[in-house]
């Protein structure tokens, strides 16, 4: 075995004297990684010198429409079986027979374990992992496999410091293991600065998938910790996800008398609008990566209250650009959003604070260039 990549003369792909071929492997769920997976192959495929193939593993959530969204912004995507890891493995090995990447980019758990084993049998020259969360479901077998590839990996990728440093505690090598924080699109809030804060509903946003990982039974208790104080926010939840845990929450709210307030929206579209048109933007969460709903909350000048978890710690500095509380701490979290809620001029300092913050250091066009710096110095390898 060897750490170094395979060269391309042993594998088959065209020279790298020909465009550069990256294909991109995430959950079909459309969750921040899959956004990650779509803005760099999005960005790759505007780059002269790369072509870029976008490959979904198919989920009982994976809607047609969003895909054929995809497709119609140009991208080449693909699906995969997801229903077993063996039909996974099987038809991403023949994609990969078939497209010839120079480079397959494997996002997130266990994304990142099939992606790369279908890779290095299709013997695809670099294998790179970018590992989404820092905290993930590594039994000792799937830990087992991490490390092995890792053995046959370009790079490891973290998407943020506390990402990074995980996977350094998990075994992982310490010479490929490297950070590339996450970023989002600023364009939709470039309005944001002139929504003034007075004008702006006293509302409460939170945009999260329904999933275990997220945290929304807290936040509706601490909403209804205001309720008692005399505070009656709207409440406002963005996302789809799984709906066994989209009905425990709809079970909390109503079993807390806050039908009136809260509203599930599901999906939506319109995130960078409906942003900007409230005060607060919650992220209450068990573990993160680099949390893309929250930087949005920044860049739309929210006050962002969220719960202190690696990966969020690393974006709001705690009473200067939001605010930051125990996880799982409702009395916390109700106390954070009563100082933000009566206290408009704070609430607006954190809001300013958020967005510049955002604007400077997490902006997409900063992580694109990051990535393909980082692809284009390991293709390099492929020639010498």
């Amino acid at each position: 075995m060897t750490d170094s990549p395979r060269s391309a003369s042993a594998t088959g792909p065209a020279s790298t004297s020909s465009p550069l071929r990256v294909l991109h492997f995430v959950t079909g769920g459309f969750s921040g990684a899959t956004q990650v997976a779509v803005d760099l192959a999005a960005s790759g495929a505007q780059e002269a010198g790369m072509q870029t193939l976008l490959v979904l593993r198919s989920k009982r959530s994976t809607e047609a429409a969003r895909v054929q969204a995809l497709r119609d912004r140009g991208l080449d995507v693909e699906l995969v079986p997801g229903w077993s890891h063996l039909a996974t493995l099987w038809a991403l090995w023949r994609v990969c027979q078939r497209w010839q990447p120079h480079l397959l980019v494997a996002h997130g758990f266990p994304e990142h374990l099939l992606g790369r084993w279908a890779g290095w049998w299709a013997r695809v020259p670099l294998l790179v992992q970018v590992e989404h969360n820092s905290r993930e479901r590594y039994s000792p077998w799937k830990l087992w496999q991490a490390r092995r590839l890792s053995l046959h990996s370009a790079r490891l990728v973290g998407v943020s410091e506390g990402v990074r440093q995980q996977l350094l505690k998990l075994g992982m090598p310490a010479e490929k293991t490297q950070a590339i924080p996450n970023g989002v699109n600023l364009a939709p809030f470039a309005v944001a600065g002139e929504r003034d804060w007075a004008q702006r509903q006293p509302g409460i946003v939170m945009s999260a998938r329904f999933a275990r990982q997220k945290d929304h039974l807290t936040l509706l208790r601490a909403l209804a910790l205001l309720k008692a104080r005399g505070l009656r926010p709207s409440l406002l939840l963005a996302g789809s996800g799984k709906p066994g845990y989209r009905r425990r929450a709809e079970a909390e709210a109503a079993r807390l008398g806050l039908r009136d307030q809260v509203q599930f929206l599901g999906h939506h579209a319109g995130m960078p609008e409906l942003l900007m048109s409230q005060r607060i933007c919650v992220l209450a969460t068990h573990y993160e990566g680099m949390p893309l709903a929250l930087v949005e909350g920044m860049a739309a000048g929210c006050a962002c209250v969220a719960s202190d978890v690696a990966g969020v710690s690393e974006v709001l500095q705690s009473g200067h650009t939001g605010l930051l509380v125990p996880e799982n701490d409702a009395q916390a979290l109700a106390d954070a959003l009563q100082k933000v809620l009566e206290d408009e001029d704070f609430g607006a300092r954190l809001g300013r604070a958020a967005r510049e913050r955002a604007l400077q250091e997490h902006g997409l066009d900063l992580m694109r260039q990051r990535y393909a710096a980082l692809f284009r110095s390991l293709a390099a390898q492929l020639s010498r």
